[in-house]
């Protein structure tokens, strides 16, 4: 897509910014600023969000040079090397397309694709969009450093639809503060995901899972499940670098549907009142006043797989996710 040029100048400044602030919490700022944009953002709303979002975040550690030699993800899940990994990326990217970076790291980053509560796979897939080499670079360091192994994912089932596996994944209580400590807390005990392993990974396992997470967070507005629409969003964008391998996007999606299943388990669902179905235009509306990140990505992942999908369970988790 075309950037305007008020966001590629705070892409630019983004490189200024950690990728994480407070005790843990992901910086959201760059892929807020994409979604606010594709929904038809002016440069003032863009300013202003960012004048807004940015004040909770810090400065970017010095980066630090990758170790000659050294395999690119001996410190997958090393939280603080993020400093090297961007620099890791930032050179890669340097030196080979954006494409051809995607098609080696991906197979790989997918199988810990829960990452910061799929923060890592989310900011990667706006990344990709805005073809921002230093925004990728951030991103998939994000991921690997933050990368989650939630357990093998080499398994062929026999159930091809998701919901049947999930309504019957055990749920599980944490004190965690953070959604993927939860999610790695329940992936630790066997009894949890003992489904899991029963899922025959297909063409529409990808479009299944969306369609059911939008349903739930439509019933619900449950904030874990939030993070499962939007990357699930996220899937359909990356889809493209793994397609022409079959058995890799196949690899990819068994790593994502267990982290998903993770995370139902320790989502804590319960039901609420109906909400009033919004016109879209409303809901854009909505969100391009906001200042909160989540409500802004969560209408335009629903917006954008609408477009891929159709149906009106889109609709109905965006008008959620106003109320």
């Amino acid at each position: 897509m075309t950037l305007q040029p008020a966001l590629l100048a705070l892409l630019d400044r983004g490189a200024g910014y950690d990728a994480e602030y407070g005790a843990g919490l992901s910086n959201h700022r760059p892929m807020a600023l994409l979604a606010l944009s594709r929904l038809g953002a002016s440069d003032a709303q863009l300013q202003a969000f960012d004048a807004v979002y940015s004040r909770r975040l810090r400065p970017a550690p010095p980066q630090v040079c990758w170790p000659a030699g050294e395999a690119w993800a001996s410190r997958l899940g090393q939280v603080g090397a993020w400093p090297l990994y961007r620099e890791l990326f930032g050179q890669w990217l340097d030196h080979e397309a954006a494409g051809e970076v995607l098609g080696q790291v991906l197979p790989v980053l997918m199988q810990g694709s829960g990452a910061a509560a799929f923060h890592g796979l989310i900011r990667t897939a706006y990344a990709v969009q805005t073809a921002h080499p230093q925004e990728l670079a951030d991103a998939l360091a994000y991921w690997a450093c933050r990368w989650l192994d939630l357990g093998p994912s080499d398994f062929a089932g026999t159930v091809d639809d998701p919901d049947v596996l999930l309504r019957q994944l055990q749920a599980t209580t944490s004190d965690a503060p953070l959604i993927f400590q939860r999610m790695q807390e329940a992936a630790a005990q066997a009894s949890c995901l003992a489904t899991v392993p029963q899922l025959q990974v297909g063409p529409h396992t990808l479009q299944r899972l969306a369609e059911t997470a939008a349903r739930a967070y439509a019933a619900s507005g449950n904030f874990t499940v939030l993070h499962l629409v939007t990357s699930a969003h996220a899937m359909h964008v990356l889809q493209p670098w793994l397609l022409g391998q079959p058995e890799v996007l196949h690899h990819a999606l068994r790593g994502y549907w267990r982290a998903y299943a993770a995370a139902v388990c320790v989502a804590g669902l319960r039901p609420q009142a109906p909400v009033p179905l919004q016109p879209w235009p409303a809901v854009v509306a909505t969100a391009l006043a906001s200042d909160d990140d989540h409500l802004i990505k969560v209408v335009d992942s629903c917006r954008e797989q609408e477009r891929a999908y159709g149906g009106a369970i889109w609709r109905q988790a965006a008008s959620r996710a106003l109320a």
